[in-house]
C-alpha cells in the first residue's frame, strides 16, 4: 500500500490504497522469506500447528477436567491435535495422554470410582476396553440410567421411598411388614426420615412387594421388610419382618451400585459391572445353576459374563441388562419369555431364557439403548437419538401402538416420533415417557395414575399428561408402581426436586393427606416435607 499526505492547511491525513494482483490465487502461492512469514503467538515453542498452551499443560489439564467434557469431547480433542494423544508425563501414569489423564480424573469424582483399589481399577479399565475415557463412559451410562447420586422417588406397591442428593431417605405408606424401615409396622402418609441410616449416605433404592432394598456409597446393601419372597401356594418357612434397615451380609463382599426386585427374585449390579441374582423357589434360576431354593447370590453366567453392565431392570420373571461396549450400548434378557416380554421374536413357553440373550432387533433399528425399563409383562428401552421402544404383553394399550395385541420383538412408538425421549417409566400394564423438554407423556391402562383426564379409558397411544404440564415445570424422571395387585400410584419429579404424587393413595402411599372417604387422586399433589433439590 502507498502513503501520501496532502498539502495545504488542512491537517495531514494518511491515505491507504490496496494492491489488488492480477491473478490473485498466483499471490497467495508467492513464496514469501522465512522473516516476513506470520508465525502464530504461542506460549513456548512456536512450531506451526502447535497447541498454544503447550508449555503449559497443567492448565489444560485443569481445564479438560472441570469443564464437564464427556469422553466423546476428549477423543475428539485426541483426533484434533497431536497434544493431546502424546504422552503427559502425569501421574500416575507417565504414559497416558493428557486427554487419558482427565478422564481419569474426573472418573475420580464419582463416588463408586473413588473408593477403588489400583487392581481394580485396572479390572473396570480392561472391562470397558482398556481406555479410561471408556470407564468414564461406561461411569456416565449407569448414571443416566439409575439417576446414580442423585435424587429418586420410587413408587412401590403400597409405599414409597425418597432418596435425596445427599444420601437422606425417606418413607411413607403400607408398612404391614415394616418396609418403612421405621421400626415399626404402622402405616404412615407423611414421608419420615429413616432415621437409624443416619451417618450412612444412600445413593439407590429398590421397592418390592412389601420389602425394600437400599444401597450406600460404600456399595453395602441395606434390606427391610420380608426377608424372603413368598405366596399362600409355596411351602416356604414362615416369613420373618424386619423393621430397621439391616445389612445383607451375604452381598458384604459385592460392591453393589444398584439392585432389581421382581416377583421371586432380587438382582444386583456391582461397580465392575458384573450382575448376581438372588433367587426364591422360582424355576428359571436366572442364568445360574444352583438349587432352585438357593437365596445366595449368584453371578450371571453366560454371554454377560465379560461385558460389563450398566443398568439392571426386573419384571414378574424377567431381567433385562444393559451392556456396555465400545462400539455401543446393547440390551440383554434373561427369564420368562411368554408374551414376548424378552424382545426375541417368540411368545410361547419357547421364549423362555435361562441364560442372557442379546436382543438383535435394537440394531435392526439402528438404535443404541441407553436405558431400559421393565413393567412386570411389557419392557421398554430409550434410544441415545430419543426414540422409544416396547415389547411384551400389549393389554389395554401400555405399548402405545395403538392397539392391546402384544409385541415379540422391541417397536418403535410412532405416536412419540415428534418427542426426543430422556426417561422412560413402565408399571402394570402403563407406561410413562418424558421428553427433553421436561414435557411427560403416558399411555396405558386408565386410571388415576395413568395422569390422564379420563380416569375411566384406556390410553393406547401416547398423550400428553396436562395436569403436569399446568404446573409450569420441567419434568425430569418419573416411577410408578410396577408389581402387586390393584391400582398404583405415580411421582413425577421436577427439575428443581419438587415433587407430585397421583394415583392410589389409600394406605399413605402419595405422601400426601387425602379427604375423607377418598383412595385415590388423579390430579398431581405437591409433595411436601422432603428436600430433593
Amino acid at each position: 500500500m502507498d502513503t501520501t499526505t496532502s498539502s495545504g492547511s488542512s491537517p495531514a491525513t494518511l491515505q491507504l490504497h490496496s494492491i489488488i494482483p492480477e491473478n490473485p490465487i498466483a499471490a497467495m502461492e508467492l513464496s514469501f522469506p522465512p522473516f516476513l512469514r506470520l508465525k502464530r503467538q504461542c506460549l513456548g515453542s512456536s512450531v506451526p500447528g502447535e497447541f498454544f498452551l503447550a508449555s503449559c499443560p497443567s492448565i489444560v489439564l485443569h481445564v479438560l477436567t472441570t469443564c464437564d467434557l464427556g469422553p466423546r469431547d476428549l477423543a475428539k480433542l485426541e483426533a484434533t491435535c497431536s497434544f493431546f494423544r502424546k504422552p503427559a508425563n502425569f501421574s500416575p501414569d507417565f504414559d497416558l495422554s493428557i486427554s487419558e489423564v482427565a478422564a481419569l480424573d474426573i472418573c475420580q469424582k464419582r463416588a463408586i470410582f473413588k473408593c477403588m483399589g489400583d487392581e481394580e481399577r485396572q479390572e473396570i479399565k480392561r472391562r470397558c476396553g482398556g481406555s479410561w475415557k471408556l470407564v468414564l463412559k461406561f461411569l456416565l451410562a449407569g448414571e443416566f440410567g439409575c439417576r446414580r447420586e442423585k435424587s429418586q422417588a420410587l413408587a412401590g406397591p403400597g409405599h414409597s421411598i425418597t432418596v435425596t442428593s445427599k444420601g437422606a431417605v425417606y418413607s411413607f405408606g403400607f408398612n404391614g411388614s415394616g418396609q418403612l424401615g421405621q421400626g415399626t409396622t404402622q402405616d404412615s402418609w407423611q414421608p419420615r426420615p429413616v432415621r437409624s441410616l443416619n451417618g450412612i449416605r444412600i445413593i439407590q433404592a429398590a421397592l418390592g412387594t412389601d420389602r425394600t432394598f437400599l444401597i450406600s456409597d460404600a456399595g453395602e446393601v441395606y434390606a427391610f421388610g420380608k426377608v424372603c419372597f413368598s405366596e399362600a401356594k409355596l411351602e416356604v418357612p414362615e416369613t420373618k419382618l424386619i423393621t430397621t434397615p439391616q445389612r445383607v451380609k451375604s452381598l458384604a463382599e459385592i460392591f453393589v451400585v444398584q439392585a432389581a426386585i421382581g416377583n421371586y427374585f432380587t438382582a444386583v449390579l456391582s461397580r465392575e459391572g458384573r450382575v448376581y441374582t438372588l433367587s426364591w423357589g422360582n424355576d428359571e434360576r436366572l442364568g445360574h445353576q444352583t438349587d432352585h431354593s438357593c437365596s445366595l447370590p449368584q453371578p450371571l453366567l453366560g454371554a454377560l459374563e465379560n461385558i460389563p453392565v450398566v443398568q439392571i431392570a426386573a419384571g414378574f420373571c424377567y431381567l433385562l441388562a444393559l451392556a456396555f461396549q465400545p462400539t455401543g450400548m446393547s440390551v440383554y434378557s434373561v427369564g420368562c419369555g411368554l408374551g414376548g416380554k424378552l424382545g426375541h421374536g417368540l411368545s410361547d413357553s419357547d421364549a423362555s431364557e435361562k441364560y442372557p440373550r442379546l436382543i438383535k432387533k435394537f440394531g435392526l433399528l439402528n438404535i443404541e439403548p441407553v436405558m431400559v425399563s421393565a413393567g412386570p409383562w411389557h419392557a421398554a428401552v430409550v434410544g441415545k437419538d430419543g426414540r422409544v421402544c416396547t415389547w411384551g404383553w400389549g393389554r389395554f394399550g401400555c405399548l402405545g401402538h395403538g392397539t392391546e395385541e402384544a409385541e415379540n420383538a422391541p417397536k418403535v412408538v410412532d405416536g412419540l416420533k415428534d418427542v426426543k425421549a430422556v426417561h422412560v417409566a413402565t408399571g402394570v400394564y402403563t407406561t410413562f415417557v418424558v421428553s427433553d423438554d421436561g414435557q411427560v407423556y403416558s399411555f396405558g391402562s386408565g386410571g388415576a395414575n395413568l395422569g390422564q383426564d379420563d380416569v375411566d379409558e384406556n390410553t393406547l397411544t401416547p398423550k400428553l399428561v396436562s395436569s403436569l404440564k399446568e404446573t409450569k415445570e420441567r419434568m425430569v424422571h418419573v416411577s410408578l408402581t410396577n408389581s402387586g395387585n390393584g391400582t398404583g400410584h405415580t411421582f413425577a419429579m421436577t427439575e428443581s426436586g419438587t415433587l407430585y404424587a397421583f394415583g392410589a393413595g389409600n394406605r399413605g402411599q402419595l405422601g400426601v393427606e387425602l379427604g375423607e372417604n377418598l383412595t385415590e387422586r388423579a390430579e398431581p399433589a405437591k409433595v411436601a416435607g422432603i428436600d430433593l433439590s
